[in-house]
C-alpha cells in the first residue's frame, strides 16, 4: 500500500480558505492527483462516524461543537464547511487512491472501531487504520488482525501526560503487545538510525506532516512515505 506514491495528501488537498481540510472537496482533488488519502475519523453523540480533526468545531467552523457530545446534524447546522460521514468519503474514493485512517479514540476502545469495521467490511478499496492509542491497534490486533495497523508517535514534549506515559509512548514500547504493521512518526522527531532498524523488520515508517518542498526533498529518502500538506 505505501510503496505506491510517496505523497499522502494530509486529510486531503486543501488550504482552510477555499477547501477545508477533511471535506469531500479535498478528498476530491488528493483523487485527482492519485494521491493517498489521510484523513481522521470521530464518533457522534448519536453514533455517526464523522471525518473531523478536532475534538471540537471551534477551528474550522463558527460553532464551538464537541463532536462526541453532538449529533451529526447539530454538527452541519454551520454554512461554513460540510463534515461527512465516513460512508460518504468512502463512496467518492471508490477505490480510486488507498486511504490511511486515523482513529481519534483516546477513551473507551471498542465502540467507535466496532462500528468502524461495519461499514469498512463491504468497502472494496485500500485502506489501512492508525492511531496514538495503542489500545486501539490491540484492539484490531485482535479481533480484526489482518487490517493494517500502524502506531502513530512523536515527542508527546507539548502533551498534558506525565512523563512516565511520554517516555513510554514516544519510544513505543508497547509495540511488542501491539505488532503494528507500519509506523507513523513526527518527521522530524525520530532518527534515521531509528527508521532503518524498523524497515529492516520489514515495519515501515511514514513520517508526518511535511510542509514545505525542501523538507519533502530531503526526507523522502528515509522514509517509505511521507503525508504531506500545503505545498503539494
Amino acid at each position: 500500500m505505501f510503496k505506491e506514491s510517496y505523497i499522502i495528501a494530509h486529510r486531503g488537498i486543501h488550504d482552510n480558505k477555499q477547501v477545508y481540510e477533511n471535506t469531500l472537496e479535498a478528498f476530491s482533488l488528493a483523487i485527482n492527483k492519485g494521491y493517498i488519502i489521510e484523513l481522521d475519523v470521530r464518533l457522534t453523540k448519536d453514533q455517526q462516524i464523522v471525518v473531523f480533526h478536532d475534538e471540537n468545531t471551534k477551528r474550522i467552523t463558527n460553532q464551538d461543537l464537541i463532536i462526541e457530545e453532538s449529533t451529526y446534524q447539530e454538527l452541519n447546522q454551520q454554512d461554513i464547511i460540510h463534515i461527512p460521514l465516513l460512508e460518504e468519503v468512502l463512496n467518492l474514493v471508490n477505490g480510486k487512491v488507498p486511504i490511511l485512517i486515523e482513529i481519534k479514540q483516546f477513551n473507551t476502545v471498542g465502540t467507535l472501531e466496532a462500528k468502524l469495521m461495519s461499514i469498512l467490511n463491504t468497502y472494496q478499496g485500500k485502506y489501512a487504520i492508525q492511531s496514538f492509542n495503542p489500545k486501539v491497534l490491540y484492539w484490531f490486533k485482535k479481533h480484526y488482525p489482518n487490517i493494517l495497523r500502524g502506531q502513530l508517535s512523536y515527542s508527546f514534549k507539548n502533551k498534558k501526560i506525565s512523563s512516565y506515559k511520554k517516555f513510554i509512548l514516544s519510544n513505543m514500547f508497547l509495540n511488542f503487545l501491539t505488532k503494528p504493521n507500519f509506523i507513523s512518526y513526527k518527521y522530524n522527531e525520530i532518527s534515521p538510525q531509528k527508521i532503518k532498524y524498523y524497515q529492516k523488520k520489514n515495519i515501515p515508517v511514514l513520517g508526518w506532516t511535511i510542509t514545505n518542498k525542501k523538507d519533502y526533498n530531503y526526507y523522502k529518502k528515509y522514509y517509505d512515505n511521507l503525508i504531506c500538506e500545503k505545498f503539494i
